[in-house]
C-alpha cells in the first residue's frame, strides 16, 4: 500500500466515522439511550447497519464516543494554559466557547445532560477517573494565578462547575429561555450580550477585570 493510498483510506474512514458520529447524536437526543437503536443510526447516517458495527464495535462504544467527544469541544479551550496565561483572556475564552458550541451542537450537549441525569451509567468510569484528573491539573494552575495574585483565591472546582452549568442552561433549557424571551432560538445579539453578563457576574466575582471582546 502507497502512502497516498494509505491517506486516502485514512480520509475515506475519517468521513465514515463524522457521519456516523452526527447521525448518532441526533437519534441517541431523540430517543435516549434504550430508544435509541443502531438500524436507526445507520438509516440517519444512509449506511448499512453492518457499517455502523465496523466502524463503532457497538452502540455503547458508539453512545460513549459521542458523550467524550463533546467533553473534549467543551473544554479543548483550557488544555493548553499555563501559569503564565492570562486569567481574564483563559476564563473569557472558555465562557463563549461554551456558548457557541452548545449553540452549534445541541444534540450533544442534550444527550450529555440526560446522561448526566440519569447517573452517569456509561461515564462513571470517565468522570472519576480521567475527567477528575483533567479537572485537578486545571484546577492547580487556576490556583497559581491567585497566589501569582492574577485573581482572587476561589476554589477552582467550582469555578470550572460554575461555567459548565451557567453556559449549558442555555441549550439543555433552551424551550424555557426562548419562551420567556418570546423567541424561537438566540440571535447573536442575544448570545453576546449573554457572554458579556457572564463575563461581568464570572470574572469580576474572581477578582478580574473581563477583557472588550465579541463572541464571533
Amino acid at each position: 500500500m502507497t502512502v497516498d493510498t494509505a491517506n486516502h483510506e485514512n480520509a475515506s474512514r475519517d468521513r465514515i466515522e463524522q457521519s456516523i458520529l452526527s447521525a448518532a447524536e441526533q437519534v441517541f437526543a431523540q430517543y435516549g439511550y434504550r430508544g435509541a437503536s443502531l438500524q436507526a443510526i445507520a438509516d440517519q447516517a444512509g449506511l448499512p447497519k453492518a457499517n455502523i458495527l465496523y466502524y463503532m464495535g457497538s452502540k455503547q462504544a458508539l453512545y460513549v464516543r459521542l458523550l467524550n467527544r463533546m467533553m473534549r469541544r467543551w473544554n479543548a479551550v483550557l488544555e493548553d494554559i499555563t501559569p503564565e496565561s492570562d486569567p481574564g483572556q483563559v476564563l473569557s475564552d472558555f465562557i463563549r466557547t461554551k456558548m457557541v458550541l452548545g449553540q452549534r451542537y445541541p444534540e450533544g450537549s442534550k444527550l450529555f445532560a440526560a446522561e448526566i441525569l440519569a447517573g452517569a451509567p456509561f461515564l462513571s468510569d470517565y468522570l472519576s477517573g480521567e475527567l477528575k484528573e483533567w479537572v485537578a491539573s486545571r484546577a492547580m494552575i487556576i490556583r497559581q494565578w491567585s497566589i501569582q495574585g492574577k485573581m482572587d483565591n476561589v476554589d477552582p472546582r467550582w469555578l470550572i462547575f460554575l461555567i459548565w452549568s451557567a453556559t449549558q442552561h442555555y441549550t439543555e433549557y433552551s424551550a424555557q429561555v426562548n419562551g420567556i424571551l418570546g423567541s424561537e432560538a438566540l440571535s447573536e445579539m442575544d448570545l453576546e450580550s449573554i457572554c458579556q453578563f457572564l463575563e461581568q457576574v464570572i470574572l469580576k466575582g474572581c477578582g478580574i477585570q473581563p477583557p472588550n471582546i465579541s463572541i464571533s
